[in-house]
């Protein structure tokens, strides 16, 4: 079983070099607990002692399984996200634990920067001072909305004759001028393109 955790620990501790540090300890020799240290970011070494959290282990059967993402330190002070995982053996009893140590401290910076960069003026975050749409679609929805707002109606629901005449008003009101007027009164009313410049054709 050790053996087998060994095989996870160093293939953990490759798979993120030089961010987190992966340990395995063997808790049925506390004073020589540390069986395996991939990525060493702590310097400890193989043969060094269990920490506290691997005594309170072999202490406490009733001790949880996993402590996850515990804040932690490196010896020279950077700091570390922990995760500790418990192994128990086929009677339930602790034999081993595998901790992984993440390096914040190289995160940090990386984290103040994607802050710095997505952050805007304070000023203007209530208000606007821009759409970054098509001002004339803008203009032409607002136009279709009050349209059918003097017929008690949203634009899907109006009968064939109603849409005719919305679009003959839209018409006339030079609205057709925008490049996608038709794609955008078409979707407003829930027809096709085409329906939408026949309508457009259609004498009173």
């Amino acid at each position: 079983m050790i053996r087998e955790a060994e095989k996870i620990a160093v293939a953990l501790g490759r798979m993120f070099p030089g961010l987190c540090e992966v340990v395995l300890h063997d808790l049925r020799d506390p004073e020589r607990a540390v069986r395996a240290i991939e990525n060493n970011l702590s310097g400890r070494q193989i043969g060094d002692s269990a920490t506290e959290l691997g005594l309170a282990r072999i202490a406490d059967p009733a001790y949880p399984d996993v402590v996850q993402n515990y804040p932690n330190r490196f010896p020279d002070g950077r700091p570390a996200k922990s995760t500790s995982i418990g192994i128990r053996n086929a009677e339930g009893e602790y034999v081993a634990a595998l901790c992984l140590n993440l390096d914040v401290s190289v995160l940090s910076p990386l984290t103040l920067t994607l802050a710095n960069l997505v952050a805007t003026d304070t000023a203007h975050r209530e208000q606007p001072l821009e759409t970054l749409r098509d001002r004339n679609a803008r203009e032409l929805r607002r136009a279709v909305e009050e349209l059918c707002a003097r017929r008690a109606a949203t634009p899907r629901s109006l009968s064939r004759e109603d849409k005719r005449a919305l679009v003959r008003q839209l018409h006339r009101d030079g609205h057709f001028d925008s490049r996608d007027a038709a794609q955008t009164i078409a979707d407003l009313l829930g027809v096709s393109r085409a329906t939408v410049y026949n309508y457009a054709k259609t004498t009173p």
